[in-house]
């Protein structure tokens, strides 16, 4: 049996003690007509200075199926097969510039997260654990096309503010959620953003948080959970996890935790909190 190599697109958001036994295929971000390559020539902390600093809100591009085959061409070389995990196929043209670069080579398989940053992460923290037990490539797609659909990722927003302007949402969700102080609850329903709650304040944000959490299911400890935010600061994060105690005490002696990157954060704004798990019971 080859070996299993698991590659992912930028917008992956693993844990950081898991970043170096995966390769990444760049997304890009555009500030005007600068063009910059996701994790490559802008790192994340730069990329949210930028995006604070800048009068220019920036765009992104999907990654291109040369990338990809440049990725795939070095699996072959080595001997080697691969599953790809991307972004959901409704948020980005990634799923599908993977799936016609894999079309020239075999025991490459290209799975659709139909989910986003750490939403997609725990699903390739999952596979980098089957694949070093030793799951075939083939048998390891199957198994993870299953499992994204117990996936949840909530996240509460500062603003609808950039999911509109990137055209993630129509202009009237935006202005639904755009009341002073209304923080928005999202998910991704069908690998779609969808707006599920929203709360005044902080506060209220993080209390409705936990309840969406709560009425996912609850959460499957035994498998990966990870914490996200965007921007130059944590406190939001670190506020909700002191809110949310309850959820976690009982269960696991910390939280993991990571900046998202920045192609996500473009669309997001800063300000996100986002929590990312597997459904309890499912």
């Amino acid at each position: 049996m080859k070996p299993v190599r698991i590659l992912v697109d930028s917008t992956v958001d693993l844990p950081e003690r898991c970043r170096a036994q995966v390769r990444a295929v760049p997304l890009t971000v555009h500030f005007g007509d600068e063009e910059l390559i996701d994790g490559v020539t802008i790192d994340r902390r730069r990329f949210y200075e930028r995006l604070i600093e800048s009068d220019v809100l920036p765009t992104t591009s999907q990654a291109t199926p040369a990338a990809f085959a440049k990725e795939f061409e070095a699996v072959r070389q080595a001997g080697e097969s691969a599953v790809v995990i991307t972004i959901s196929a409704e948020l980005s043209g990634t799923y599908q510039s993977a799936c016609i670069a894999a079309a020239d080579y075999e025991d490459i398989y290209v799975v659709d997260s139909r989910s986003a940053a750490i939403g997609s992460g725990i699903l390739a923290e999952l596979a980098l654990e089957w694949a070093a037990d030793g799951i075939a490539a083939a048998e390891l797609a199957g198994l993870l096309t299953k499992k994204r659909d117990d996936i949840c990722l909530l996240g509460l927003l500062d603003t609808l503010e950039y999911l509109r302007r990137g055209g993630r949402i129509s202009r009237t969700a935006a202005l639904a959620g755009g009341l002073l102080g209304i923080k928005p609850v999202v998910t991704l329903e069908n690998g779609a953003v969808t707006m599920i709650g929203k709360a005044r304040g902080s506060k209220q944000g993080n209390n409705l948080l936990v309840q969406k959490v709560r009425e996912s299911g609850g959460i499957d400890f035994s498998l990966p959970i990870l914490l996200g935010y965007t921007g130059l600061s944590d406190a939001l994060l670190q506020k909700y996890v002191a809110d949310s105690a309850a959820l976690w005490r009982d269960h696991c002696g910390s939280l993991e935790q990571t900046l998202l990157c920045s192609v996500i954060g473009t669309h997001t704004g800063p300000g996100v909190v986002a929590v990312a798990f597997f459904k309890n019971g499912v």
